[in-house]
């Protein structure tokens, strides 16, 4: 294994004692306790506020916030027992499955709710729909990760259609110039007027497009490299299926590639998923560098979504890291983790498979879960303070 990179192993912290006899489970306690500067944050257990008409979520797929700090997440809905008074005849009194895109303002109550497939086949909703964004005019963009998924949509703030970017229904091709891949998530950088797509769970790219045309502008790969769908990883050309721990490196995006995040000072910040590393770019896709965070986790992967801190500096990386149940904190400077806020579990603050991550002005973070998680989390900003390595559930205090 090539050790001369930049290698930051999400989860872990040298400790230097040198007490004679001290045992590594009193090491591995002091590591835990240990005190760092970093932000701190509250989870608001009443946020956002119950939804009306016995509405429920799903899988809660994506988050983002618009300049006015309002809160959009899009979902795929409940089948079955589960919401039982959609049934025909009814179930049971409870529940029904809400609309897929719902709007929260900064109080947490519902503003409006829409979205699914068109009765007039005036678009094609997507088979699994994935993360969203919202441009500069208030307009919401969807993906989505199912079959045939290779378009974006694009609606109004109130759920009225706009376009398609992309056409549906074709094959995998990180060439293509006239559709996507299952798009995993869409960004903005305003002032060039360009969305960034994270094309995603059948490409191996990521996707700049005109704001106003959608016409593919540039696509890159890791490393800056020409995707390439052929492409055989490590762990295939020694005869396995899928990746390891020794996988460094890889010189493709291993799919999913689940964000591609632009900052304020001209860099891009991509998720590769299953690779467990942040690779930093130019916008023209010249390659800056990467960084690993719990590089030995296997299945999902830890790199999941990020979002910036909203300070002009955007000091801080929050990264959703669904596989381990935690947001790692990251210096962005130094691309260090200074420390984590969340854990597995049930309630409030705890994951079970936190998916997608975002901002308000005020520096609070909103994350969903997928899966069985199927909540929205609100995690309030305190400032910068003394804090855990590991901040856990971050309860509020019961003082």
């Amino acid at each position: 294994m090539n050790r001369n990179r930049n290698l930051i192993i999400g989860g872990s912290l040298v400790v230097a004692i040198a007490l004679l006899g001290v045992g590594q489970a009193t090491l591995e306690g002091v590591a835990l306790s240990q005190t760092v500067r970093a932000p701190v944050f509250e989870i608001d257990p009443f946020w956002p506020k119950p939804l009306p008409n016995g509405w429920i979520y799903g899988t809660v797929i994506g988050v983002t916030v618009d300049a006015q700090d309002h809160v959009y997440i899009v979902h795929r809905g409940v089948q079955g027992a589960e919401a039982g008074a959609d049934q025909n005849p009814p179930l049971a009194e409870c529940c029904s499955s809400a609309p897929p895109v719902l709007e929260f303002d900064a109080d947490g109550n519902m503003v409006r709710a829409w979205g699914g497939p068109s009765e007039t086949e005036e678009y094609v909703w997507p088979a699994s729909n994935h993360g969203l964004g919202v441009d500069q005019m208030g307009n919401i963009w969807i993906g989505g990760n199912g079959g045939g998924d290779s378009h974006v949509l694009k609606f109004s703030q109130q759920g009225e259609y706009l376009s398609t970017y992309g056409e549906p229904r074709n094959a995998p091709n990180s060439s293509a110039t006239n559709h996507f891949g299952r798009v995993a998530d869409i960004e903005f950088d305003f002032a060039a007027n360009e969305a960034y797509f994270a094309d995603g769970y059948a490409n191996k790219r990521v996707a700049i497009v005109d704001i106003d045309s959608g016409e593919i502008k540039r696509t890159w790969g890791a490393y800056g490299n020409t995707p390439d769908d052929s492409y055989q990883y490590v762990g295939e050309r020694r005869g396995g299926t899928g990746w390891s721990a020794d996988d460094y490196e890889e010189q493709q995006f291993r799919t999913p590639v689940h964000c591609a995040e632009p900052s304020n000072d001209g860099l891009v910040y991509v998720c590769d998923r299953p690779n467990n590393r942040v690779q930093v770019f130019q916008t023209d896709g010249t390659y800056v560098r990467e960084a690993y965070y719990a590089p030995e986790t296997l299945g999902d992967g830890a790199i999941w979504d990020i979002a910036f801190s909203p300070d002009p500096e955007q000091s801080f990386i929050y990264v959703a890291d669904g596989k381990n149940a935690r947001i790692r904190i990251i210096d962005r400077q130094s691309m260090e983790e200074v420390s984590t806020i969340g854990t597995g579990g049930r309630y409030a603050g705890m994951f079970q498979a936190v998916h997608s991550i975002d901002t308000d002005s005020q520096g609070n973070i909103y994350a969903t879960e997928t899966y069985e998680g199927r909540r929205l989390h609100k995690f309030v900003y305190k400032g910068i303070g003394d804090a855990a390595r590991h901040q856990g559930a971050t309860w509020p205090s019961r003082n």
